[in-house]
């Protein structure tokens, strides 16, 4: 009979397992809860003959291997552990998948939707241009309305998600487009730019639902979403340097023929191109999957020492000079994006690591970068409190105020577990929850900024 330490380590294995195949182009929940099944019958059967939980778990993931593709492909991702021995024969050596023309179809026709859906308010005489300020303003605002439900529709489709969920998202969405437009915001108000901030990053929450469908309560599928969001972060940013080589050539071509381009290009090109490239660059995060590692966690583990080291350097030279931090806003401002960035690298880190693997070097090195932010935080803190005490409240200074306070107690759990995981009193798993548990708090104050900001500053 297994003891209680043999069934949490056959339940991590089997999630790990569960959260591969749930990310897989092909796969569908009805497919692995079946395959789940088959392989929980198969370590029952292992452990009540007698043997360790690991070997349970290798020769019942083995057999499932003879049978079934994805459980092969599952060994090939973590070609580090033992059941890739286990598994792979030579025939699998080359073997690789690739995304089905259906898939690409749909992704190219949700591409092109985002792409028109940008242009959808100009039917209303409400122009993307530079003259019109209060258009733009609409669209600054309902940026994210006008793409992020053709990206929730992509991952719906793929997910063969309930109607039921369907109609949730649905609402959610309608929601946020009537707060999105039905306050009568003043001009240049701060309430209105912090609607255009917030409001997406809600709606990526809405996403995020779409995206892990009924995994969304699970740690593994809040966390495939987490490595997804990088992933596509830095598939988007290459999109759009290629893009940007793309219209320098459009725009020479349309002066070599005596035409100014400016208006096609900021009309048309960029914010098309914009809109479609989301989609895409989720399809392509998906695709990739299939064939090569993950981009995020590489430039993670690149960046992370040198903005431990920047922030150990900073903190330094506050005590070192006895000097406080300049509290005007666009510093501040600016210092809240580089410990959002911090706690980036932190998430992607954490997604990255095998959670079962002993505590090494670069665990002392993500330590060293959450307390120094931490510190930093407390620090900015300080600053910004001050500076509501001299200056009064503000839209902006409240907003920056809540995103501290959000940072801070996350930074300062996520070193509690860290240290604790170190100390070989906790598991790397406990820090992975917490980070996965605390994303609906930054989608709830984001919600809140949208919806209770704009009335309480009287719309300015």
């Amino acid at each position: 009979m297994q003891t209680p330490r043999q069934a949490v380590s056959i339940e991590e294995q089997i999630e790990q397992w569960r959260s591969y195949l749930g990310r897989r182009q092909a796969t569908h929940m009805v497919d692995v809860a079946e395959l789940e099944n088959h392989l929980r019958q198969q370590i029952a059967g292992l452990l009540e003959a007698g043997l360790a939980t690991d070997e349970a778990f290798l020769i019942a993931v083995k057999r499932m291997g003879s049978r079934d593709a994805l459980s092969r492909e599952f060994a090939r991702a973590h070609s580090n552990r033992l059941w890739k021995q286990l598994l792979l024969g030579p025939s699998d050596s080359g073997e690789s998948r690739v995304p089905g023309p259906t898939d690409v179809i749909v992704a190219f026709c949700l591409a092109v939707a985002a792409a028109v859906a940008i242009k959808v308010p100009a039917l209303f005489g409400l122009q993307l241009d530079e003259h019109n300020d209060g258009d733009v303003r609409f669209y600054v605002r309902n940026a994210g309305l006008l793409v992020l439900p053709l990206l929730t529709i992509y991952f719906a489709w793929k997910g063969r998600l309930e109607t039921r969920t369907l109609c949730w998202l649905g609402v959610a969405f309608a929601v946020a487009g009537v707060f999105a437009n039905v306050y009568p915001f003043a001009r240049a108000s701060s309430t209105e730019v912090l609607t255009a901030v917030h409001l997406p990053i809600a709606l990526w929450l809405v996403v995020g639902m779409a995206y892990a469908g009924s995994r969304w309560s699970q740690v593994a599928g809040r966390m495939d979403f987490i490595r997804f969001s990088g992933e596509l972060f830095i598939y988007y940013v290459l999109i759009a340097l290629g893009g940007g080589v793309f219209t320098a050539f459009v725009a020479l071509f349309f002066r070599i023929l005596g035409t100014a381009p400016d208006q096609f290009i900021g009309s048309w090109l960029l914010p098309c191109g914009a809109a479609g490239a989301v989609v895409v660059g989720s399809w392509l995060v998906e695709a990739k999957q299939n064939v090569i590692e993950n981009v995020a966690p590489v430039l993670t583990r690149l960046f992370t020492p040198l903005f431990a080291a920047a922030l150990s350097t900073f903190l330094g030279a506050l005590l070192w000079t006895g000097r406080g931090v300049n509290i005007e806003r666009d510093m501040l401002i600016a210092f809240d994006l580089l410990l959002v960035v911090v706690l980036g690298l932190l998430l992607y880190s954490v997604s990255a690591r095998d959670p079962r693997s002993p505590p090494g070097a670069f665990d002392v090195l993500q330590i060293v970068l959450v307390v120094s932010a931490l510190l930093a935080n407390a620090v900015v803190l300080w600053a910004i409190v001050a500076r509501i005490t001299e200056f009064g409240f503000s839209p902006n200074r409240v907003a920056v105020l809540g995103v501290d306070v959000i940072l801070l107690v996350n930074l300062a759990w996520s070193a509690v577990l860290y240290l604790r995981f170190l100390r070989g009193r906790g598991s790397f798993i406990a820090l992975e929850k917490w980070q996965t548990d605390y994303l609906p708090v930054y989608g709830a104050w984001a919600a809140m900024v949208v919806i209770l900001f704009p009335p309480l500053f009287r719309y300015l």
